[in-house]
């Protein structure tokens, strides 16, 4: 991908995510992990009407941080950690130049263990990892 191109992408990612509702849904999908959730269930979870739910979700994988499935009546929405890790590798492919003092602190966060611990079971503080 060129560069031009990887930079106009990086703001579609940025854009879509540039708004309270769709980064907390975001996260809150970061956090349920490659399984998902139910449209439903994120509706309930973060008390948005579904309509409204709609257009976030529709959003957010058209930038194309989110996957859809359909089960039963039901979609089922997960992360797309590839598109994450992008995004942020793209974000900090020039850090440092020169300065590794300044990139040291990202360094170690983003070289945390994987994001699900014993029983598949996820936390904040350790997803954050899944971004390398």
């Amino acid at each position: 991908m060129a560069v031009a191109d990887t930079s106009a992408h990086a703001v579609e990612v940025l854009s879509a995510l540039a708004q309270v509702s769709r980064l907390t849904v975001f996260r809150l999908l970061v956090k349920a992990g490659p399984g998902g959730m139910r449209a439903s269930d994120i509706a309930a979870a973060l008390e948005i009407p579904a309509n409204t739910l709609s257009t976030h979700l529709r959003i957010l994988t058209a930038a194309g941080l989110l996957t859809v499935r359909a089960a039963a009546r039901e979609r089922i929405y997960a992360v797309q950690f590839d598109a994450m890790r992008e995004l942020v590798a793209y974000l900090l492919e020039d850090c440092c130049q020169g300065s590794p003092e300044v990139c040291t602190p990202l360094a170690d966060l983003l070289a945390k263990p994987s994001c699900c611990g014993p029983e598949g079971k996820t936390n904040e503080a350790v997803s954050r990892s899944r971004r390398r």
